[in-house]
């Protein structure tokens, strides 16, 4: 298996050994066996039902927090672990996700009947969507940019176009 599929107990350990590789592998939802990327989207869900209560600035305070964090934490996480990159390290799929869920919080996009939870789903699918094709310039950035940052831009982008997506969904049924 591909070094940046599986982990070794030793590469676990690392892991796991620092508050770094703990925010990086989303609190440990990046360390399922399989569709990890997945199950760090969904695990970002939690935070986000906290986060949504914010004040939209404080919103937008948070997501450039957990970005600057997330780039050292897993630029740390990808030394410990020896493979740049590796499927566990799901910050990136937080922040993205917490992008792409942003149209959610402005009331002038959301249909007059205001906000209804089936749009939490769309916004999820939509961002693992924009995540998985990695259209242009999403896959240009995961090949080119490295360490912490090239983890974290490309589902940044990712999230930024499923909220493009979302909000003009959103903005059509109005």
């Amino acid at each position: 298996m591909s070094a940046k599929k599986s982990l070794s107990g030793e590469q676990r350990r690392a892991l796991l050994a620092t508050p770094a590789g703990w925010l990086a592998c989303g609190f440990g939802s990046g360390l399922a066996p399989v569709a990890q990327g997945t199950f760090g989207s969904l695990a970002a869900l939690l935070p986000w039902l906290l986060l949504r209560r914010l004040p939209l600035p404080f919103y937008l305070l948070a997501i450039v927090a957990g970005f600057a964090i997330g780039v050292w934490a897993c630029n740390v996480a990808s030394h410990a672990l020896g493979v740049a990159d590796h499927r566990s390290l799901v910050w990136d799929e937080f922040i993205g996700q917490w992008i792409a869920l942003l149209p959610l919080l402005v009331p002038a996009l959301l249909p007059p009947s205001g906000f209804a939870w089936w749009m939490v789903p769309t916004g999820f699918v939509l961002f693992r969507l924009f995540d998985v094709w990695k259209p242009w310039p999403i896959r240009w950035l995961d090949r080119r940019v490295k360490g912490g940052m090239g983890v974290m831009i490309d589902d940044v982008v990712a999230g930024a176009f499923a909220a493009i997506v979302l909000a003009l969904g959103l903005y059509l049924q109005r």
